[in-house]
């Protein structure tokens, strides 16, 4: 029965590209026509039934445990056929049925009070930072970098990422600057050694909060930047700016409104922030009950209606907004080609489970991104809307002079 219900979905999702399917019992079924082009085999005999009760939890846990295998382990081209099918309206009353369940009860998956916000951080953060190592660039970096062109290094992006970042913040020496989910510390490392401002850096990751002293004292900063292992609710301080890269995403709907209203207590009159967030260029859904269970326990990607309806009513200014495409797709794509040629390392880390689940995880995202479903929202906030200039000259003037200069050479 399972079988022939999974026949029927997967007959009416894939409508463009090619799938070839073989199912447990060994027959093969083609579904679909063109590129791309696509070979599956279903070794497990019990996920007929479960990729019809829940098919991207079941994708996932057949793919990592080698339930699941794919032809030269092309996991682009696989996601690129589902997510294209998926994007022009395909789909199945099993799909609707797994969808609709899961957005009626995201408001309780995304709950997120303090002691369960660094449980949900320890899951994925505090693993071995020699796993970090094996993908990311030197200063750890660990969200989306700002490519100016397809051709910088990852190394290049992320200085270029953390120099953005730095112009919207409109620094001056002496400022105070507080960093909501600071990771390894590498921009508070930056802003406090380039800029020359005082930087708190709060995250909820023990592993994180180690390295990052380790980083300062090291680096000869610990007089200039202070990492705490504090929840950012927790701090009583005030600061002339607020920046956080890549933690909203953490925060849930529920808290969102919470969110802002600290960020808003704990500006000056004058100050300014930068929200750095992964974005859902669609309107409110649910997490892939996958990536919840296995990757970011409590995670959500914001849509941009219900980030703004909680900046709003939190009377924050909202000064400028940016949206980064691709820039995701074309750093996942650097961490994934890193990740894979240490294959070897990974698994002696871990093992081949974890090594399947995580490129799984890394290539899932990246084509999220190059499918236009998820992008990155820059939230520049304020409580003064003279805080911010009347233009974005000062964004891009002294890049783009710098730029030339370089190129005169």
């Amino acid at each position: 029965m399972w079988t022939g219900i999974l026949d029927n979905l997967l007959n009416r999702l894939v409508q463009e590209g090619t799938l070839h399917m073989t199912f447990p019992d060994g027959h093969e079924r083609h579904y679909g026509a063109g590129q791309p082009e696509v070979r599956m085999t279903i070794k497990d005999p019990t996920l007929p039934a479960r990729l019809v009760r829940n098919a991207e939890l079941a994708l996932g846990e057949g793919y990592m445990n080698g339930g699941i295998e794919v032809e030269d382990d092309d996991l682009h081209a696989m996601f690129a056929l589902f997510m294209t099918n998926l994007r022009k309206g395909n789909s199945h009353w099993a799909l609707r049925m797994s969808e609709g369940f899961y957005k009626a009860v995201r408001r309780v998956l995304q709950y997120n009070p303090v002691g369960k916000a660094q449980a949900n951080v320890a899951h994925h953060y505090d693993l071995s930072g020699e796993l970090y190592d094996l993908f990311l660039d030197d200063d750890l970096q660990y969200s989306c970098a700002y490519y100016r062109s397809p051709d910088d290094t990852l190394e290049a992006a992320q200085a270029q990422k953390k120099a953005h970042i730095a112009r919207k913040l409109l620094l001056k020496p002496g400022m105070r600057v507080l960093d909501v989910g600071c990771g390894w510390g590498g921009l508070g490392l930056t802003l406090a050694r380039d800029y020359g401002v005082e930087v708190v850096g709060v995250t909820l990751s023990r592993e994180q909060h180690k390295i990052a002293n380790e980083r300062a004292r090291a680096e000869g900063l610990a007089d200039k930047v202070e990492f705490r292992l504090q929840d950012y609710r927790e701090v009583d301080d005030t600061f002339d700016r607020i920046v956080s890269v890549g933690m909203f995403e953490h925060v849930g709907v529920p808290q969102y409104r919470e969110f802002f209203r600290h960020v808003r207590e704990k500006l000056t009159d004058d100050g300014v922030a930068l929200i750095h967030t992964i974005g859902r260029s669609e309107p409110p859904a649910a997490t892939s009950p996958w990536t919840r269970k296995y990757i970011f326990p409590g995670g959500y990607v914001p849509a941009m209606s219900e980030t703004l309806a909680a900046i709003e009513k939190e009377r924050l200014v909202t000064d400028d907004i940016e949206v980064w495409r691709l820039h995701y797709a074309m750093t996942l794509r650097a961490w994934h080609d890193r990740f894979a040629a240490q294959r070897d390392a990974a698994i002696a880390l871990y093992d081949e489970r974890f090594y399947r689940m995580w490129r799984y995880w890394l290539v899932s995202s990246e084509m999220a991104f190059r499918s236009g479903r998820l992008v990155v929202f820059h939230f520049q906030l304020s409580r003064d809307q003279a805080a911010v200039p009347l233009t974005r000259d000062y964004l891009y003037d002294a890049p783009r002079r710098e730029a030339d200069r370089q190129a005169a050479e």
